[in-house]
């Protein structure tokens, strides 16, 4: 398995609220995070630097080393990260309303676990086809799983940054977790919606497929994201599965 991982405060933005990092626990497993944060004049980046220091520094003196039992782990601190974001945000004025979107995913045996809170997002390319695993915490994902707006009218309508879900707003965050099967060569990338609503899943999935490092994919998704506009922070993590190959 191989990584890289690259964020990006943008055109527009005076600060980077986006947060990334990965980190291994005791059995050598890698739990990849990436957040979202918002509110505040630096509530943000608080909130998102919280809530991947302290998950990936938990997880980091686990001994964990089955997916089933990781998902219960993650499920509780994501809960109880909701909580300390919280009770930071009543602490100091200057945090108060601060939260963060969280996507993660963790390997084993080819097998993921992606869990994942907000809209911030988790794909998988496999055999040229690009699919989101990842859960919109949105409303306009409710809309669409509803069947009152299509997919292609979401990515456009005027409340698609409305998220229903996020860490540090509400007491009783509810997280999305699944365990996915993978194959050789399947590749992961969690982004923000910096990239996501910038750059279309066509040319993401173009991306993935070019015959270049991770790193300098990650270099190419947010000088995508960037030529379109750069409105938002942008940041983007890839996992290549059972590399066979040097790239």
């Amino acid at each position: 398995m191989k990584t890289a991982f690259l964020s990006d405060i943008g055109r527009k933005r005076t600060s980077n609220q986006d947060y990334v990092n990965t980190f291994t626990n005791q059995r050598d497993i890698t739990l990849a995070i990436v957040a979202d944060g918002m509110g505040g004049h630096k509530g943000g980046d608080v909130a998102s630097d919280m809530a991947v220091s302290h998950i990936g520094h938990d997880f980091e003196k686990t001994d964990l080393g089955d997916l089933s039992t990781i998902k219960e782990w993650i499920t509780s601190e994501l809960e109880k990260e909701n909580s300390r974001i919280i009770e930071a945000s009543q602490q100091f004025s200057d945090l108060n309303g601060m939260g963060t979107t969280m996507v993660s995913a963790i390997i084993i045996d080819n097998q993921v676990l992606v869990s994942n809170v907000g809209d911030s997002r988790c794909y998988l390319l496999r055999d040229g086809e690009l699919k989101q695993l990842s859960f919109d915490h949105s409303l306009v994902n409710e809309l669409v799983r509803s069947g009152e707006l299509t997919k292609e009218e979401a990515r456009n309508h005027p409340q698609k940054n409305i998220i229903t879900q996020t860490l540090g707003v509400n007491s009783n965050v509810k997280s999305e977790s699944n365990i996915f099967d993978l194959a050789e060569d399947d590749v992961l990338l969690l982004c923000s919606d910096g990239l996501t609503n910038m750059v279309s899943e066509d040319m993401i999935k173009e991306i993935l497929l070019e015959n270049v490092t991770l790193k300098e994919q990650c270099k190419k998704l947010i000088q995508k994201a960037n030529n379109a506009g750069g409105l938002d922070n942008i940041t983007a993590l890839i996992i290549k599965n059972n590399v066979s190959e040097d790239k």
